[in-house]
């Protein structure tokens, strides 16, 4: 799934400290310089520092949540999270938590009870088998994804025009050295120029300008630029040929640069309200907005400079970030920095249909933080409705193995 909707501290002037620390600066230095090996010609030079570990879950704390049967839970909400959990343990019992809050094994006594479920009394499993624990405060903010389907071609057709690119061979990580490590040690995405410096990858404007044409990775093409950003925006969905067939998209890649949602810039400038000229802030208002001033909005497409590579999909759904088939109304996308991927989630919010239990099996590029949530529902105009209209705002709580607050000594 690619995305959805949505001080530094003052410190007192010292100004009377400054010939103080000038003269201490000055014998600090003089009495080190010794100290410091020599750099240059012949000479190692110093090694390049790691990056700190982002801040995941256990950094920032957890603690305790509500007791789970004060959740107010029912049968068919438990019943569709016991399913899909089942379906996430084969990957969730060997997959490295990022969160720091499980291992992997951990995880094995709640999916060998998965496993042998025979569907009787789903609440009774819940209340044995996991515990609830709050990460941070507790403040939830969750938007909501679908599978989109639009107008395409497999082949290129008169008024279908918008190319949908295969990933690029020449998008790679840099090697070390080349670049500066991210901030969770993996090198960044980009490309090597024709001097062999590692550069940036193409953006979302030069891409448009043409700078993959010709090579050879058109999958498909679009006939509608807003309906196809959107769909990237979404990181899989359908394209419906004129012929009726259908050609299933599933999330190849990214091109490496920083996702913008286009709705903060639009609301930022005035465009998204309920006043005279404005337009609703829901994904069917921004759309809207983009078909009726198209030159617009196709600058503030192009301000998001993250652009999606797709690969034809054979499955029947789409595939989220665990690798394993989402479900509506059942699967919601999370930062694995703070939610275990596979685990089960609490959502108690503003909004009534999208409260309850939900399974984090995939991630957003617009999905960071603790406590953020993309909820996906399925495929359809009830999908798009939905999910291009969710804003919901409340509490979570992730439901973790029991024990597992006393094991990392949280308790």
């Amino acid at each position: 799934m690619q995305g959805a909707w949505a001080a530094s501290a003052g410190i007192p002037p010292r100004a009377f400290w400054k010939p103080l620390l000038a003269a201490a600066l000055t014998a600090a230095l003089s009495a080190c310089a010794s100290m410091i090996p020599p750099s240059g010609p012949g000479q190692p030079s110093p090694p390049t520092p790691a990056p700190p570990p982002p801040p995941n879950a256990l950094s920032l704390g957890a603690r305790p949540g509500l007791a789970i049967e004060s959740l107010a839970l029912d049968d068919a909400d438990a019943t569709t999270a016991i399913t899909a959990f089942r379906q996430s343990c084969p990957r969730l019992i060997v997959r490295t938590d990022k969160s720091g809050l499980t291992l992997p094994a951990e995880w094995r006594p709640a999916c060998d009870a998965a496993k042998a479920w025979t569907g009787h009394d789903p609440q009774a499993f819940i209340r044995e088998n996991f515990e609830t624990v709050q990460v941070g405060d507790g403040t939830a903010f969750a938007t909501g994804y679908f599978e989109p389907e639009i107008a395409g071609s497999r082949t290129r057709l008169p008024g279908y025009d918008v190319p949908v690119y295969a990933l690029p061979p020449d998008l790679v990580r840099a090697r070390p050295g080349d670049a500066q490590p991210q901030p969770d040690g993996k090198m960044p995405l980009g490309r090597y120029d024709a001097d062999g410096r590692f550069v940036p990858y193409y953006t979302r404007s030069e891409i448009a300008a043409g700078a993959l044409a010709g090579r050879g990775l058109e999958l498909a093409w679009a006939a509608d630029p807003a309906e196809f950003f959107f769909l990237q925006v979404q990181g899989s969905g359908r394209l419906r040929a004129p012929d009726g067939s259908v050609m299933r998209l599933g999330y190849a890649g990214q091109n490496g640069l920083p996702y913008v949602g286009i709705g903060s810039v639009m609301r930022d400038r005035g465009l998204i309200g309920s006043g005279p000229g404005q337009y609703p802030g829901s994904m069917q208002g921004i759309v809207q907005f983009l078909h009726e001033h198209p030159d617009q909005g196709r600058e503030l497409m192009n301000l998001n400079t993250s652009f999606v590579f797709f690969l034809e999909s054979q499955t029947d759904g789409p595939v989220g970030a665990l690798n394993v088939p989402i479900h509506a109304r059942s699967s919601v996308a999370v930062d694995p920095l703070f939610v275990p991927l596979g685990a089960p989630v609490w959502l108690g919010l503003d909004r009534k249909d999208a409260s309850g239990l939900w399974v984090a099996q995939d991630t957003g590029g617009a999905i960071k933080g603790a406590n953020r949530f993309d909820t996906f529902w399925g495929a359809g105009a009830d999908a798009r409705l939905t999910a291009g209209g969710m804003s919901g705002r409340g509490q979570a709580l992730l439901l973790l193995p029991r024990g597992t607050l006393a094991r990392r000594g949280l308790l």
